[in-house]
């Protein structure tokens, strides 16, 4: 019995050690088979970049785990996708943002240097639609006048040539069109102020009065500056100073609208009929005259001594305190040695073109040239040239020196 018990535990304690070895190899092979099974059923990987999928696994496995691993991977690259729009989305509209703010603040920044900006003349400019080819037009090219021609061909749409003793005219075109004469109105202004015998010392501060708003044209007097009545009236004369001017008008007894009361009426002394005035300096085209007129004022202007000396001189130089200002005379003939100016005026605003009257000896003559609405910056100066050469000319063929004389 013994022995017969000994071979049944040898036995038994043989299929226990079957058991285990057998339960320890099993597990094994059933996680190497998985792994065989899933490596060859194994999705693709997938790279996502801005919502594109692309495929990189070299094996396709069955296609039911493909198409789902692919449908995964566009919902994936979808939702990737509407977060970068949404991004974007909020980036512009935090643009669009900070630009209606930026916009706003410049518009206040605008609106308040509007408030800040001093009032001053009212524009009497015909009402043009912005764009127009007609706001860079002068008014003697808008009527047609620049088409007409003339022996000399000037550029000046006006001409006048007189002799100032005889008033026998030696040249002419269109010498009836009544035209915006820019700071050709200066030399009515000094007129006025000559007249009136003011005291030349009294000193004139420029104000926030003076400040061009018409034409936004700049100044080299700044306002404070305390300069005499004659001192505006030099820069008025030779530099064409439009602050000076206005002062000038501003500080008359009784005021600016007095003032161009006067100018009014002394146009109309010395006889210019065609002649209008609406303010002191020439910025308003609504100062209108015919170089028949002009030609008048300045055979009247030329009577006067200091008008004669400040309209001639070819500069001046300003102290004050701090610094010094050198003005310089707007009409670059006054330097021309082969000229004899005796009084002489420019002006320019884009409605009159480039305008000039002078008085000047040319051939043994005392004549007065008007130009007005010349086309170009030395379209004026060079009229000018060619009429004393046309006249020194004619001195010639009719046996007189063609050069100035005393």
């Amino acid at each position: 019995m013994s022995r017969s018990r000994e071979r049944l535990f040898t036995l038994l304690q043989g299929f226990a050690t079957v058991a285990v070895a057998v339960a320890l190899v099993l597990p094994m092979s059933a996680s190497a088979a998985t792994k065989k099974a899933a490596k060859a059923r194994k999705v693709p990987s997938v790279l996502v970049k801005k919502g594109e999928v692309k495929l990189t696994s070299s094996k396709k496995g069955r296609s039911g785990s493909v198409a789902l691993a692919s449908r995964r991977t566009n919902a994936k690259a979808s939702r990737l996708a509407k977060a970068e729009d949404g991004r974007s989305s909020r980036r512009g509209v935090l643009s669009k943002r900070q630009e209606a703010r930026a916009a706003s603040r410049l518009a206040a920044t605008k609106n308040n240097r509007a408030e800040r900006a001093p009032l001053q003349l009212v524009s009497h400019q015909p009402s043009v639609a912005s764009g127009s080819s007609e706001l860079r037009s002068s008014f003697g090219e808008r009527q047609g006048l620049r088409s007409s021609g003339d022996p000399l061909e000037l550029n000046s749409s006006v001409a006048l040539v007189v002799d100032q003793q005889t008033n026998e005219v030696l040249f002419s075109k269109n010498e009836a069109a009544v035209l915006p004469i820019a700071s050709l109105t200066k030399l009515m202004t000094g007129l006025v102020v000559t007249d009136a015998n003011l005291p030349m010392d009294e000193l004139i501060t420029i104000t926030t009065d003076d400040i061009d708003t018409v034409k936004g044209s700049r100044s080299r007097l700044a306002v404070g500056t305390t300069l005499t009545r004659r001192e505006m009236m030099h820069l008025a004369l030779m530099s064409s100073e439009n602050r000076a001017a206005h002062a000038l008008g501003r500080t008359y007894p009784g005021g600016l609208d007095q003032f161009v009361r006067l100018m009014n009426a002394k146009a109309r002394e010395i006889g210019m009929r065609d002649t209008r005035y609406v303010e002191p300096t020439g910025l308003s085209s609504s100062n209108q005259s015919s170089a028949r007129d002009l030609a008048t004022l300045v055979s009247v202007a030329y009577q006067r001594p200091i008008l004669r000396s400040l309209t001639t001189s070819p500069s001046h130089q300003l102290d004050l305190g701090n610094r010094t200002l050198e003005f310089r005379n707007s009409n670059g003939l006054i330097r021309n040695p082969e000229w004899e100016i005796g009084l002489q005026k420019t002006g320019y605003i884009t409605e009159a073109g480039r305008c000039l009257v002078m008085q000047a000896r040319v051939a043994g003559r005392q004549l007065i040239m008007v130009f007005l609405d010349a086309a170009g910056k030395l379209g004026r100066a060079q009229d000018a040239e060619r009429v004393r050469r046309w006249v020194e000319t004619q001195a010639v063929h009719a046996g007189v020196s063609g050069r100035p004389q005393g």
